[in-house]
């Protein structure tokens, strides 16, 4: 579905990641594990065209993507709710909604996307018409990834999706993340806690210092190798 392959991305004379490959088959729940500055965010913000790759080549359903715009990106059936959920305060939660929804197409699709959206995250229902500001952090990142699916993407990116939240929190909002993926959407997750990463996903990519050290199914990978390569430890170094 996604390819990534060979993909280099620089910042000025910083390379930040090197080469790195990596394959979405469709209808999986793929997780991207790294600490801090591994690249991870960097990559994927490369897919949804907010970052220009140095080398190699990012293609989707065969088609090649880098160096498209992003709201073509979107349009071709991707969509992210970004890392620290970038939500608009100054809007009310719907016109949050429907910020994700800008694509041309008929109102009735728009509608019928905010309703399964709302069945999905009812307390967003709940305070639809109130400002974003006054979400709790849980449900700011509700609203960032049920913003992300108003595009009705067949592919959603997840980044960071639990950063500073509560674990009570965590958990309803992985439950959730499964429940996308159940419907027919194709996730990608990216997180830095390890047990949960491979709990919740079909394959796994470990990335440090911007390289893929480790990846495949997700069930198979042992966790304390995992941990070593994501703390850097021994070869992974």
């Amino acid at each position: 579905m996604l390819s990534i392959a060979g993909v280099d991305i620089c910042y000025g004379d910083f390379q930040a990641v090197h080469d790195v490959s990596m394959d979405i088959e469709e209808g999986t729940v793929t997780s991207v594990i790294g600490a801090n500055g591994a690249g991870k965010s960097t990559l994927l913000n490369a897919v949804m065209g907010y970052q220009k790759i140095s080398k190699g080549r990012i293609t989707y359903k065969g088609a090649v993507i880098n160096g498209l715009k992003t709201h073509t990106i979107v349009r071709q059936g991707i969509s992210m709710a970004p890392e620290g959920s970038g939500v608009f305060d100054t809007m009310t939660v719907q016109e949050n909604l429907f910020m994700g929804a800008y694509l041309p197409g008929p109102n009735k699709a728009k509608k019928e996307m905010l309703d399964k959206t709302y069945a999905l995250f009812p307390i967003l229902k709940e305070k639809a018409n109130q400002s974003a500001s006054f979400l709790s952090g849980g449900q700011r990142q509700m609203l960032a990834i049920a913003r992300a699916l108003m595009s009705d993407p067949a592919l959603i990116i997840c980044d960071e999706i639990s950063l500073g939240l509560a674990p009570v929190i965590i958990l309803d909002i992985y439950e959730k993340i499964l429940e996308i993926n159940q419907a027919g959407k194709t996730v990608i997750l990216v997180d830095q806690e390890v047990h949960r990463s491979l709990e919740n996903s079909t394959y796994s990519y470990v990335m440090v210092k911007g390289r893929v050290v480790m990846h495949g199914k997700s069930s198979q990978l042992p966790e304390p190798e995992v941990r070593d390569a994501f703390f850097g430890v021994n070869k992974y170094a």
